[in-house]
């Protein structure tokens, strides 16, 4: 597996001048790995190639609870880890306590009491990104107030600020909004300090943070170090803090907005006209005055910018359609209940097979579209009926359990077809481990019902539709502050 943090630091030293010989030298390792770390870094920057992972990462069932349990533990710090498991219980939480004692062990940490000083810094050397959340009444909806996110990355010498309104916190939505950021500044700051959010900070380890491997990845990319702030002590990074402060009581004080578009349009007026030429209180100059001393100092950016679209994994359904958060995009080819990863770009949705080859794309459905199906032929009325064969054969590849239950399902019924093709098209909405599983209690308790097969299913194990497999990106847990 890669060392994420290994690669990001030897990258960070590469840049900052140091040889291949003293690097290899300093980090205990042959010349040609770091050669071969740099190249790729360079491949990657210079292409743009972000091949999708087939790796599947599995959820816990504490994570949609976790930014609950980290605001009750700021809210009431004494708080025992049995009375927030009683808490999160009456949320629907299903799983052990167990789970809950540990993570509430690993984040429960003393406050400190040392006071802590903003600390300036050299040109070019660091920034710092944050969210912020405020209820907005807009004058199209009178008397209805909407939540509205703002996005902040501010360079920590000239304090010029780029802000931006997002839908969510998710990490593609980070990446994002960072590139915008870069592209803003037209450079990337050597170093760059988030809070803890989960697609930044994985967790604390010996007083040092455990960085998220796609985070290193983004930061590899295009050459920062990335820092992180002690848990919960936000007085740490003063600098993204506290302009938050002047955007509520500047921009959002005394203006009124029709629409979240007309938001965004003032907020782009407002960053140039209003923040970037005000005499800022502590540097006692302008902003954008100083940020002319700091962009020669800024890393350059790289010729092809980090891919940040959404990796997830689809089983075609008997309609040669995959589902992707409503609508049904249209697979050509024979891929009838085969799994093919779709990359989920802001525009497109792009449908692979699942070694990888391009099939086809298209453009991703918006709020409001009136068509459920994307893509269809003219001439396309269903997709080709499988063989009982090749029914059989599919649901053998799925392991020794399956072939098994399928021999004594044909003896069962007089016409296996549509058991059998049932069957199959489980795979449409459930994971193949949880199948068998579903399978094996079928066998054993003699049931031949594919209905009942379903419906353990349905209590007992988690859709296709709540894994993301390159970001974790559940509607429940959407926000990672």
């Amino acid at each position: 597996m890669k060392d994420e943090a290994f690669e990001n630091s030897v990258i960070y030293q590469y840049n900052q001048g140091w040889s291949i010989r003293r690097l290899a030298r300093e980090y205990h390792c042959g010349r040609n790995r770091i050669i071969r770390i740099l190249g790729e870094n360079e491949r990657r920057r210079s292409q743009g190639v972000n091949p999708p992972e087939s790796r599947r990462v599995y959820p816990s069932k504490l994570d949609p609870y976790k930014e609950y349990i980290q605001d009750t533990l700021q809210k009431f710090g004494n708080i025992t880890a049995e009375r927030i498991y009683e808490q999160i219980l009456e949320q629907g939480y299903t799983g052990k306590i167990s789970i809950v004692e540990v993570y509430v062990r690993k984040i429960r940490i003393t406050k400190s009491k040392q006071a802590i000083r903003c600390v300036e810094t050299a040109p070019g050397q660091r920034a710092a990104h944050d969210w912020s959340e405020y209820m907005i009444g807009f004058t199209s909806s009178e008397g209805r107030e909407h939540k509205v996110i703002f996005f902040s990355y501010i360079l920590g010498y000239c304090r010029r600020q780029y802000i931006e309104v997002v839908e969510d916190k998710t990490q593609r939505t980070l990446f994002e909004c960072l590139v915008h950021a870069f592209m803003y500044f037209d450079g990337v700051a050597r170093e760059i300090k988030s809070d803890n959010q989960k697609v930044c900070v994985d967790r604390w380890e010996c007083s040092q943070p455990i960085f998220n491997r796609h985070y290193l990845g983004f930061a590899s990319h295009y050459g920062f170090r990335p820092l992180a702030i002690h848990p919960r002590r936000p007085v740490e990074n003063l600098k993204v803090e506290r302009p938050f402060y002047y955007l509520e009581t500047n921009f959002l004080n005394g203006r009124r907005f029709f629409d979240k578009n007309d938001l965004k349009e003032q907020l782009r007026s407002w960053l140039t006209q209003v923040n970037d030429v005000r005499v800022h209180r502590t540097t006692r100059r302008r902003p954008i005055d100083m940020f002319l001393e700091e962009i020669p100092c800024l890393l350059p950016l790289p010729a092809a910018h980090y891919d940040t679209s959404l990796i997830v994994y689809r089983v075609v359904n008997q309609e040669s359609c995959v589902h992707y958060q409503g609508y049904y995009y249209y697979v050509p080819g024979d891929y009838l209940f085969k799994s093919c990863p779709l990359r989920i770009t802001s525009d497109q949705v792009i449908i692979y097979s699942h070694d990888f080859k391009l099939l086809i794309s298209h453009p991703l459905a918006m709020k409001g579209n009136t068509g459920q199906y994307i893509g269809l032929p003219p001439t396309h009325t269903h997709a080709r009926v499988l063989k009982i064969s090749e029914v059989k054969q599919r649901l053998s590849a799925m392991g020794a359990i399956m072939e098994k239950y399928t021999e004594k399902l044909m003896l069962q019924k007089k016409d296996p077809t549509s058991a059998l093709n049932g069957l199959l098209a489980l795979k449409v909405h459930y994971f193949t481990e949880d199948i068998l599983k579903a399978v094996q209690r079928a066998m054993d308790h003699g049931v031949y019902d594919i209905k009942t097969i379903e419906r353990f299913l349905g209590t007992h194990a988690q859709g296709r539709d709540a894994i993301k497999t390159l970001f974790d990106q559940s509607p429940a847990d959407e926000d990672y502050t």
